[in-house]
Formats: C-alpha cells, structure tokens, sequence
C-alpha cells in the first residue's frame, strides 16, 4: 500500500485529503509536529508528500529543499499561492507537481495515482532512518544531521545502520561483526573497537553527543 504523507496546516483540509486518499486504496498521514516534518518523514517512510507553501516554522521550500537532501520521493505542492513565480519556486526546490487550492478531490487524486505510477513502477523507494534529527540515507549511505553530510566509511555506515534499525535494542558486537563479515568486511574484535570509537567521533563532532551507548558486556545501542 502506498504512503502519502501529506505536510498541510489546515485540520479540516489535511483530513479531508487523508479521507479521500483511504477511500482509493492509499495510506495517508497527516503532519503533526511543524517543527521537525523531517522526523515524520523518517519514521513513515512515504512514497510520496503533498506540501503546502505557508506552515508554521518553516514554509513548504524548506521542507522540500530538505527531503532532497535525502530523497527523491515525489512532492506535489498544493497551495493558493498559485502565481508563476511560486510554481517556479516549487519547481526549483525540486517538486514534481503543483496543484492549486481550490481543487477538485478527484483531479488530485489522479494526480497522486499517476505520480506513483511513474515513480514506482519501475523501482521502489530506499528506506531512511531517522534519531534524534540524524537522517540515515539507505539509498546513498549517507548521514545528514542539521543541513550537514556526515562522511562515514563503508564499515562505519554498515555499524551505524545495524544499530538504527535496532533503535531501543541493544546490538551485540557478534551480531554486528557478523553483519560487517556478511559484506566480505572481516573484522575482529579490536577492528569493530576501533570502527566504533572513529563513528563515534565523527557523530560528536557534528554535534550528535552519546549517540551511541555501549553496553558493558553485550554490545551496542543508539541512546
């Protein structure tokens, strides 16, 4: 089933289009917190985001500017903003469509259908996974937080993915040892040691202080 996030700050609007899209078979969630849309995406994971322009914090450009940063999941913007140079805008921060309030629900949800079909008939989309703000990108390997990339070797993204999608679980250092070996990366133990102590640098440096925890004994969790 695909997932339309949907980044609107009108209650009456936003569920009529939730409602609407349930009714042809889609998944839809509405954005709660304005302050950190980012987070929402992570953890939803959708296939395609309907962004209004004005909301509270930040405006729709901010928004899609960021989701570029990490994917290149379909955005459509609905706005009333509906001059040339706000669809040029659109456009430019890298929306795929615009569509103009008022709008007929059917003629959107045509839209919808037919930006899916375009987008995912030919592949499917990457996972990212998101904590504390840190994005971690399936699809290129790499670690955004705050508008910044966060370099990491093939080994320190293998770790750091482990470790993500356990996030709340404790990772044993065999079990990560074992996804690293998994990738033709043998590691001993003092080599998993070494890897972990350079990630962890590199997350405090970006100002991602004890994101990774270690468990005295068993292994490894992001705190």
């Amino acid at each position: 089933m695909y997932r339309i996030l949907i980044v609107e700050d009108d209650p009456g609007i936003a569920s009529a289009i939730a409602e609407q899209t349930r009714m042809w078979g889609l998944d839809a969630r509405c954005v709660e917190d304005f302050r950190n849309v980012m987070a929402e995406f992570a953890e939803y994971d959708p296939h395609l985001v309907l962004l209004d322009i004005v909301l509270p914090f930040f405006n729709g450009y901010h928004w899609c500017s960021e989701i570029r940063r990490i994917s290149k999941v379909p955005v459509i913007f609905i706005s009333s903003a509906s001059d040339n140079m706000n669809i040029v805008m659109a456009v430019n921060m890298g929306a795929d469509d615009f569509i103009a309030k008022p709008f007929d629900q059917s003629v959107l949800i045509a839209k919808i259908q037919a930006m899916l079909r375009r987008t995912y008939d030919f592949g499917t989309s990457v996972p990212v996974f998101e904590h504390r703000g840190a994005l971690l990108n399936t699809g290129d390997n790499t670690l955004t937080f705050q508008e910044e990339t966060i370099p990491l070797t093939k080994n320190e993204y293998r770790i750091l993915l482990a470790l993500m999608e356990n996030k709340g679980k404790v990772v044993s250092r065999e079990r990560l040892m074992e996804r690293l070996w998994e990738t033709d990366s043998f590691v001993d133990e003092n080599t998993l040691t070494v890897n972990v102590n350079r990630l962890r640098k590199k997350l405090e440096a970006a100002g991602l202080h004890d994101f990774i925890t270690t468990k005295f004994g068993v292994g490894y969790m992001i705190g």
